[in-house]
């Protein structure tokens, strides 16, 4: 056989798929404080990474849920309020978890209830799911195994048919362990019928439609780097965008039964051709992303497409200005929301916490003639509709506001929590509680704008993050938006990549409002790559700082807020 031929032949083989004994798997088991992902909470993970049957890692920790756990999980588990009482939160866990996940295959047993909790914390804490390739024991089971044999598929059921070296015991850490031996059983057995891949092992799963096995070949010519990939239809339309760690591996997933979605089943069957763009790194790859949705606004895409889907407070420019929900971010704006629901709720904080006037009629600068309403009967506003205030007496309140804004002064919250206290003292316990989510919704609000503001101010800042190989990652930054992206592998000399990356950098033109014109989601995007742990400030052209009077000040009050308003859910 030639060379040539040879060369053909492995190329072909490699296109069957990633073997099984090359594939990193981490089988993972919780345990929470209920069934809900959306009301309940994580009270331990455990986690074991395993290859070529291999046990190559562990990963296991108790969870501070925040909340009391209720007697029948105590009962269940065995894990009490004083065993998580010293535990670690859910923020300093999941993004440990996320690393120690990254890359693999997740495996656990009912799969569906682990991933939902873990999909759910992503969505809290603003962490982006990675879309991992999901194994489920009990499908599996289920698929591999009769009636006769396994007449149950509970975990305990499997592990003593397995003769699983840990028995389950309603503890993480034990029942992944436990559930490793299950999916040992589990892959020899359909070894045996011819299942070799993890994409094998995919397809032999239910659920396949004849749609999807038909559009594999879309994946044939991928390439195995990060990037952006985008599903055209008949007519050259994107029908979605999506990023990935490796390209080829993750297109392939959609043909798979690993793809669940009735959605993107269907976007699947429409699709004639997948396009991507190889990126430097998971950052690039998340931002070019999201240009192409705005770009495209794919049909199947349930993301935020554009950055019209953001909310900001405003003055109003009159003599007696009022706050004002706007799509448009001007100057000195509050923002961005995610919803008007919640700009509203802000809204009402801040009118309560400066004084600025509810009222929408347009009050003349001089002999306003009109009748104050119950707010003036009651100190809330200085009614300058009757001609009580003047312009420059009711300038004090827009300063007020500009300033809690631009993080100057921190007076206005502090009233509110004065009064706060006082409805609690007076046992009026409803207003109390709707006075406590608006201002919370408020500090975070301010927190967060305050903190994508003083990113977007600095007209140039380049970051690095080391790449996990002894390479570096590379961010060009330009008032909050990626304007270059690349990295230098191991040996390679950091600072001429530097160089070169800051010489070839899109131009940014500042615009007008709080973000300098840059979309809100990218630059959350961005501040999120910027705050994980490990990144480094090469050089920028200003310092990169937050006000003195921000809103983070409050965010222990935000936590004892939070943990207030979950000790009330539970006792409902």
């Amino acid at each position: 056989m030639s060379t040539a031929s040879a060369t053909r032949t492995q190329l072909a083989f490699d296109e069957l798929g990633t073997p099984l004994r090359e594939t990193t798997f981490v089988v993972f088991d919780l345990e929470t404080t209920g069934g809900s992902a959306e009301t309940d909470a994580i009270t331990e993970f455990g986690a074991v990474k395993v290859r070529g049957g291999e046990v190559i890692g562990e990963f296991a920790t108790l969870v501070d849920p925040g909340r009391g756990i209720p007697p029948e999980i105590i009962a269940l588990t065995g894990i009490t309020d004083a065993m998580v009482y010293t535990a670690p939160k859910i923020e300093a866990v999941l993004p440990a978890f996320l690393e120690f996940a990254a890359g693999s295959v997740l495996v656990a047993h009912n799969s569906g209830f682990d991933v939902g909790f873990i999909k759910a914390s992503c969505r809290k804490l603003g962490y982006r799911w990675p879309k991992p390739a999901v194994v489920c024991t009990v499908r599996l089971g289920r698929r591999v195994l009769t009636r006769e044999e396994a007449p149950s598929c509970r975990l305990s059921a499997l592990a003593a048919l397995f003769r699983a070296a840990t028995m389950p015991n309603h503890r993480a850490l034990a029942d992944a362990r436990a559930t490793v031996d299950v999916l040992h059983g589990l892959l020899e057995r359909v070894g045996s019928l011819g299942v070799q891949s993890l994409e094998e092992l995919l397809d032999y799963l239910p659920e396949v439609t004849a749609a999807q096995r038909r559009k594999r070949t879309l994946a044939e010519d991928l390439p195995n780097e990060p990037g952006v990939y985008l599903f055209r239809g008949p007519s050259e339309e994107v029908l979605y965008v999506g990023t990935a760690s490796d390209l080829k591996r993750r297109v392939r997933q959609y043909f798979t039964a690993g793809e669940t979605r009735r959605r993107l089943r269907e976007m699947v069957s429409l699709a004639v051709r997948v396009d991507t763009v190889t990126c430097a790194h998971p950052l690039e790859a998340e931002v070019r992303e999201l240009r192409l949705l705005s770009a495209h606004k794919p049909a199947y895409n349930r993301r935020s497409k554009n950055a019209r889907n953001s909310w900001w407070i405003t003055l109003t420019e009159e003599p007696f200005p009022r706050l004002s929900i706007v799509r448009r971010a001007r100057d000195g704006a509050l923002g961005p929301f995610r919803s008007k629901r919640m700009a509203d709720e802000a809204l009402l904080a801040l009118q309560d916490a400066t004084g600025i006037r509810p009222c929408t009629v347009r009050i003349p600068a001089k002999a306003a003639t009109g009748s104050p309403c119950a707010l003036a009967e009651l100190d809330r506003c200085g009614a300058p509709c009757a001609g009580r205030q003047t312009v420059e007496q009711y300038k004090t309140l827009v300063h007020a506001v500009d300033a809690l804004v631009a993080g100057r002064h921190l007076d206005p919250l502090r009233l509110l929590e004065s009064r706060l206290a006082a409805l609690s003292t007076e046992e009026r316990f409803e207003q109390a509680r709707t006075g406590r989510d608006r201002m919370s919704t408020l500090i975070r609000a301010l927190d967060r704008g305050q903190r994508l503001a003083a990113l977007a101010s600095v007209a140039e800042l380049v970051a690095a993050r080391p790449d996990s190989a002894g390479g570096w990652e590379f961010a060009v930054v330009r008032h909050g938006r990626l304007a270059s992206a690349g990295v230098a592998r191991r040996g390679v000399q950091p600072m001429p990549v530097v160089e070169n990356l800051v010489a070839s950098a899109e131009t940014v033109i500042p615009g007008e409002g709080p973000l300098r014109g840059a979309p809100a989601e990218e630059v959350g995007v961005v501040l999120r790559w910027l705050d994980r742990p490990g990144t480094r400030m090469v050089r920028c052209t200003s310092p990169w700082a937050e006000p003195a009077e921000c809103a983070a000040r409050w965010r222990p009050w935000l936590d004892i807020a939070d943990r207030a308003r979950v000790s009330l859910v539970i006792r409902d």
